[in-house]
């Protein structure tokens, strides 16, 4: 692209050159904090719902969460296969194929953003019914759904334009997002909840319209730069050669995503086998988890980027450090924050409702989860590698072999040898350490004895 000037706006950066561990910190830190205010906003949906409508919309928010996942998770690993392409057109310094590739993700985005939603709203009912959702919670938790996926097209649309500041350096816009989204989030909640009893429709709204301020945000940003990833909304058309670049590593990526999200309904078909409270207590151990693996998932979107962009620029032994260097560092802030979240599991989980029940569920699950968490670590950092190195396809058959075939053995197996919804809980451990001995084993093979 001849259009573009280059002048101290620009906010891609190039990884392929420079220290490698501090490039990996400043740009795997917003990452990170994008996830703290994402999950804020997440819990404040949960502890609003806990406490100002009850222990069943609690439940309700839980179930539907892992349904929401399995539709709006298509995106995200579509998106994080598509950066794969946009990190390596930019790190290879072309221009114009970056330009065409990124309108041809977002154009694919939208047609399929619109496709899913539809499918969505209509197949609910059946959705709900598949995880077991219990009587007293199947009418809200179908409200809420239905709402909820109304927003699904701009979940599509912003994992799209996210990925792509991410594959050329930029963390710190996709963090600007998500803060001004969560805290638009918060608000709405207490407007729709609190100040207007909207019940579940309110914590719904609220997330529909924090969406859209993200889009509006990303579209903004993209459409206002100078920079290489500026959006011209006349070139928004699907280019069938790239897409079928972003297929190869998009869909591997998007199928895994979805797969282990379909996994995850059966994982709460168990859960919810156990009554209305350890629904809402899951939901509460779900959340204060999403804490703790936020490092280890940030350091992961973080390692496709940069191993995307050294293989764009021929530089695969840095890509190679740089995955033992974020190793290093993950086990030791895992060890930070792991310890106080071990031991401080009660009050915390206290915020979310002053049903006993549920707390006691909640408490249960972060302490078998906490002390097992470096399978977590592994597995976010070697197969996110893995996807940067261009082996989306590998990745997402060690993961879904791990986290979905071995899981849920382990759980049929389990289930028949005792009722307990701790066995439950240590399928999550158990499917961490599958998908990483599996990634591991791929590692060896096709990276570092492939290079001797």
């Amino acid at each position: 692209m001849n259009g573009y000037t280059h002048s101290a706006k620009h906010t891609s950066v190039d990884l392929t050159e420079g220290p490698i561990l501090p490039e990996l910190i400043s740009f795997a830190l917003p990452l990170m904090l994008g996830q703290v205010f994402q999950n804020l906003y997440n819990s404040v949906d949960s502890i609003i719902a806990g406490n100002f409508v009850g222990v069943t919309a609690l439940a309700a928010i839980t179930t539907c969460a892992d349904i929401a996942r399995l539709l709006t998770g298509f995106f995200t690993g579509l998106a994080a296969g598509a950066g794969v392409v946009f990190a390596r057109y930019f790190g290879a310094k072309k221009e114009n194929d970056l330009h065409r590739s990124i309108h041809t993700a977002l154009t694919f985005a939208i047609q399929l953003g619109l496709f899913m939603m539809t499918v969505g709203i209509v197949f609910s009912p059946a959705l709900l019914r598949l995880v077991r959702c219990t009587e007293d919670v199947f009418g809200e938790a179908l409200l809420y759904l239905r709402l909820y996926l109304i927003g699904i097209l701009f979940t599509s649309l912003y994992n799209v334009g996210a990925a792509v500041l991410r594959s050329v350096g930029d963390s710190r816009t996709p963090f600007n997002v998500l803060v001004a989204s969560s805290l638009l989030n918060v608000v709405l909640d207490f407007l729709f909840i609190v100040a207007i009893p909207m019940g579940v429709a309110g914590a719904a709204l609220a997330t529909i319209l924090s969406q859209a301020l993200s889009v509006a945000i990303v579209a903004v940003k993209m459409l206002r730069t100078t920079d290489v990833y500026r959006l011209v909304p006349k070139d928004l058309t699907i280019d069938a050669a790239y897409l079928r670049d972003i297929v190869v590593l998009g869909i591997p990526s998007a199928i895994q995503t979805g797969l282990i999200a379909f996994s995850n309904l059966f994982v709460q078909r168990y859960v919810n086998g156990f009554g209305t409270a350890a629904m809402a207590g899951t939901g509460i151990g779900k959340k204060i988890d999403a804490y703790v693996g936020l490092v280890a998932v940030s350091f992961g979107q973080a390692m496709t980027t940069f191993a995307g962009q050294c293989m764009g620029a021929g530089k695969k032994e840095r890509a190679r450090k740089g995955l033992r260097l974020s190793l290093l560092l993950n086990f030791g802030l895992l060890i930070v924050i792991g310890i106080p979240v071990y031991f401080f599991a009660e009050p915390v989980a206290r915020l979310f409702t002053p049903d006993a029940g549920a707390i006691t569920f909640g408490i249960t699950m972060v302490r078998i989860l906490i002390p097992l968490y470096g399978f977590q670590v592994l597995m976010q950092i070697l197969s996110n590698t893995l996807r940067g190195f261009g082996h989306s396809l590998y990745a997402m058959v060690t993961a879904t072999t791990g986290l979905i075939v071995c899981r849920q053995i382990y759980l049929a197996i389990a289930m028949r040898i005792s009722h307990d919804i701790r066995l439950v809980y240590l399928g999550w451990p158990v499917g961490w350490f599958f998908a990483f001995l599996f990634s591991f084993i791929c590692y060896l093979f096709l990276v570092v004895k492939k290079d001797g």
